[in-house]
């Protein structure tokens, strides 16, 4: 099956409620639709983490997060795009009625647009940002490749995208917009 096949399938997934691992710049990711309770509920079901620790939503560009980051000045945005796309995460205000499965709870969101070809182009068919938390149930090393998030989810995922992860890289840094203050370096 060709790439851009293997790719449309795996969006489609997403917009019906499916689960679907991918690479991004340094580890393999989990995703879903944010707006479908049950796909996000699934994730977190099968990585056995907490619905209060939130997750991450992975867009191919700005608008994808408009739905779910509460308005910003343009020079806060102007900070913020100066590294994207690229393996960089922000924590920004939520737009109201963000739900807590993205959130943990919390008026925050943490939200990237992504640089990896594969994640940006999943995100970009699906048509919407999506939840991004790493393949690895809690406790575990993240997987970096599909072998290991087969390993790690042998029947649980609906499709997994191959695609090259950079073994050397760390998780994204993350920083707290308009502290500042760095939550990961």
């Amino acid at each position: 099956m060709s790439s851009s096949f293997l790719l449309n399938r795996a969006a489609y997934l997403l917009r019906h409620g499916g689960v679907v691992a991918y690479p991004t710049e340094a580890v393999f990711g989990l995703g879903a639709h944010p707006a479908n309770a049950a796909a996000a509920e699934r994730i977190l079901a099968i990585k056995h983490r907490s619905r209060h620790k939130g997750v991450i939503l992975l867009a191919a560009h700005r608008d994808q997060l408009t739905h779910w980051v509460a308005d910003l000045p343009a020079e806060a945005w102007q900070q913020i795009e100066s590294v994207w796309p690229g393996p960089f995460t922000w924590v920004l205000p939520a737009r109201a009625g963000t739900p807590d499965w993205i959130t943990g709870g919390r008026t925050e969101i943490a939200v990237r647009v992504s640089a990896h070809p594969v994640a940006r182009a999943l995100a970009q068919a699906a048509g919407t940002a999506i939840i991004s938390t790493s393949a690895n149930p809690s406790g575990h090393r993240p997987a970096r490749s599909p072998l290991s998030v087969r390993r790690y989810f042998p029947r649980e995922l609906d499709a997994i995208l191959s695609g090259p992860v950079d073994p050397r890289a760390n998780p994204t840094p993350i920083r707290h917009w308009p502290s500042g203050r760095w939550l990961r370096r």
